[in-house]
């Protein structure tokens, strides 16, 4: 169910859940204040309560609003890089809402860029908690469409096109001069490092949860099996029928398959994160048996893809 930018507000000021879209993926937002409005977010989407949510707020002053303190490091992060798809989980004031934080001792901010997103927050007034708008392990919406696919057409979603950015936004964990990543995300994890002025914290005796940690994740419906190599992919195609196929770098001279199931993406990771969950959406509708995937390069440019990819064919060890 499309709505207004007013509606929306009218809607998240009532107490209810609307998609909203921002650069990375849509979310399925409430007001972060209330905690009948945030269990309706964990009931639409099946999602655990001990998975906390991102509050997405409209300015970097309101971060003081939710954190107990705002090391430097993490004010140097906040100004390099919001508005955008970071994520900064820090030290959370005890009047932040237990049930947006998992009741964990951290809370987990950040400034969207999606222009109308900024207009919601602004206008509103709101702070909002804004998982991605799907079901609990699926595919993460990029479109209006993907949301009502996801969660039914009586969701309302205010439409602001395709995401730009495409997937999750990176998660950083800040505790004094220290740093963690949580999450890969289009920020890579050099960038921050470039910022912070050093490396960050490897296995710390305490992991601050965060959302997008659990092994399955960003999965279609369709099984999926992942290849590390394009060649292997190939000979697995020719040997089964009823697949498709999801492949990146060049296109091939001739279609792995007769019947169009094959989507070919770039060599260049950010447009490949723009369209990936575009691509396994209308893979993923196809009724395939599987879903070949293709994994990128084993490399630092490509490890936000690689996360994703990895978890949405993530399998448990018999």
């Amino acid at each position: 169910m499309r709505v207004s930018l007013t509606d929306a507000i009218a809607l998240l000021k009532r107490g209810e859940v609307v998609a909203i879209p921002t650069e990375t993926v849509y979310g399925l937002a409430a007001d972060a204040s209330n905690d009948l409005a945030l269990k309706k977010i964990y009931a639409v989407k099946q999602r655990p309560a001990n998975n906390p949510l991102i509050v997405h707020i409209a300015d970097i002053h309101q971060v003081m609003d939710y954190a107990d303190e705002f090391p430097p490091l993490a004010n140097k992060l906040a100004q390099a890089f919001w508005p955008g798809p970071l994520t900064l989980v820090l030290k959370s004031k005890p009047t932040v809402s237990i049930i947006v934080r998992a009741n964990a001792p951290t809370v987990a901010l950040r400034v969207p860029s999606h222009p109308l997103t900024l207009q919601l927050l602004t206008q509103s007034g709101l702070a909002l908690a804004a998982p991605s708008a799907n079901r609990y392990t699926q595919l993460s919406p990029t479109t209006a469409a993907h949301v009502e696919s996801s969660l039914g057409e009586n969701i309302p979603v205010l439409d602001g096109g395709a995401c730009p950015v495409g997937i999750e936004s990176t998660i950083v964990s800040v505790e004094g001069d220290d740093w963690q990543l949580l999450r890969h995300g289009m920020i890579a994890a050099a960038q921050i490092e470039a910022i912070a002025g050093k490396p960050a914290l490897q296995q710390p005796l305490e992991t601050p949860k965060a959302p997008g940690q659990h092994l399955l994740h960003y999965s279609p419906n369709t099984a999926t099996l992942l290849f590390q190599d394009r060649t292997a992919l190939l000979a697995y195609a020719k040997l089964h029928h009823n697949c498709a196929a999801l492949l990146i770098g060049d296109a091939l001279e001739t279609p792995i398959f007769s019947d169009g199931f094959d989507i070919t993406l770039s060599n260049q990771p950010e447009q490949v994160a723009e369209h990936l969950y575009e691509a396994l959406h209308q893979l993923d509708q196809l009724q395939a048996s599987v879903i070949l995937i293709q994994l990128p390069p084993a490399t630092a440019a490509w490890a936000a893809i690689s996360d994703r990819l990895t978890r949405a064919g993530y399998r448990e060890k018999s």
